[in-house]
């Protein structure tokens, strides 16, 4: 007879009374289905949506306990879009008088790109920034996106650091509800810390990438900001592979960092109508803004220190993460949604998260990730040797 130790099983317990819990919800709070299961079979989206298999991030059963009460905008600050691309030009939104506006062929989000020819003509020249809105989209379907760019490729570090001070605190100006930034880098801004604080202030969770230079970001000589700025809002991710594991080449901590999620070759929207594969944490980082996206628009009410508590405290524990990360485990939307309907009116929940240490690679094995700033501002994904989101 097999003998757990006391902290196993009550592990064991509570996991599968988390799962009991949600199953029990499904025909409480089951609305249908949100979206049709066809979109999960689009030529654009990727393994980590499948309704097919188990390393998915299990969509398929969120959108059945899923209802949408809330529009949410979520800013992408990246490298830019395509705003003609058939899979998210309907998701483009750009702040009007009337606080809710659809984007237009002249107007679809702001360029901060140090050389701009259009201020609101962000055109995505790179692919990355498509391909991470695209992973935000197909997660929730209605989401709205604020195009963002901070991103040239002949600036040099400290300009494009600039830019992404624009960006993040235009972002922050317009009242988004969450901000994705998939780019990072080794140096720290005290600019880009006081916009990050100031969007600390107003509520909006920040979520990003921990970096893909295969170090352990909780130890100084490694931290990647703005991850590792430490801050209640910063929800920092890393990935996981098709068989749970992650990838090499990520940034890990399991202080710093708090959650993984599918960031192997994944498929997504690409510029001129394609799409492609990219590998990162820049693409793991999108399916973490997705899952926050549908808790928010589901319950307006939650706070982003719920948001977050919800996310980290739903994710599926797997022995391959163990001190990879704060959470030990990976991204589940079905579990966060069956948590958040069991917890919404615990009044307590809402406590806030305690500070701590700062939190896509390939266009040829497409990945991203780039440095931006003098080598210090990338985006995250396995790509080219230029930095620019993860």
């Amino acid at each position: 007879m097999i003998v757990l130790k006391t902290s196993t099983r009550q592990l064991l317990h509570r996991r599968w009374a988390l799962l009991a819990v949600v199953l029990l919800l499904l025909p409480i709070y089951g609305h249908g289905q949100s979206y049709p299961l066809e979109y999960l079979d689009s030529p654009y989206v990727s393994w980590g949506i499948s309704k097919d298999q188990t390393n998915s991030i299990n969509l398929a059963n969120a959108w059945k306990i899923f209802k949408k009460k809330k529009e949410i905008i979520v800013a992408v600050v990246d490298t830019g879009i395509d705003p003609l691309h058939p899979f998210i030009k309907d998701n483009l939104w750009v702040p009007s008088e009337s606080k809710r506006s659809q984007s237009t062929t002249d107007n679809f989000g702001m360029d901060f790109a140090k050389g701009r020819a259009h201020a609101n003509r962000p055109y995505d020249s790179h692919g990355h920034g498509t391909h991470v809105a695209g992973i935000v989209k197909s997660i929730f379907p209605e989401v709205k996106i604020l195009v963002l760019k901070y991103y040239n490729p002949e600036a040099s570090g400290q300009d494009n650091l600039n830019s992404t001070i624009e960006a993040l605190r235009f972002a922050v100006k317009a009242g988004v509800d969450i901000i994705n930034y998939s780019g990072g880098g080794p140096e720290a801004s005290n600019e880009e810390l006081a916009v990050l604080k100031e969007a600390e202030k107003k509520g909006i969770l920040v979520v990003a990438a921990s970096g893909n230079d295969e170090q352990n970001i909780d130890k100084g000589s490694f931290r990647y900001y703005p991850a590792s700025y430490g801050l209640s809002n910063i929800l920092t991710v890393t990935t996981h592979d098709e068989n749970l594991k992650m990838l090499s080449s990520s940034n890990y901590g399991p202080y710093s960092v708090d959650i993984a999620a599918p960031g192997n070759r994944i498929k997504s929207s690409l510029p001129y109508e394609r799409a492609g594969f990219l590998t990162g944490t820049s693409q793991a980082t999108a399916f973490v803004s997705g899952v926050a996206a549908l808790l928010k628009a589901q319950y307006p009410d939650l706070d982003y220190h719920a948001i977050k508590n919800i996310i980290l405290k739903s994710a599926r524990k797997e022995p391959t993460l163990k001190g990879m990360c704060n959470s030990e485990g990976r991204l589940d939307a079905f579990l966060a949604l069956g948590f958040a309907a069991q917890i919404k009116n615990i009044p307590d929940f809402n406590v806030k998260v305690a500070q701590r240490m700062p939190n896509s690679r390939n266009l040829k094995q497409k990945t991203s990730s780039y440095l931006i700033r003098d080598n210090r501002r990338i985006h995250n994904s396995v790509t080219t040797s230029k930095r620019i989101n993860q």
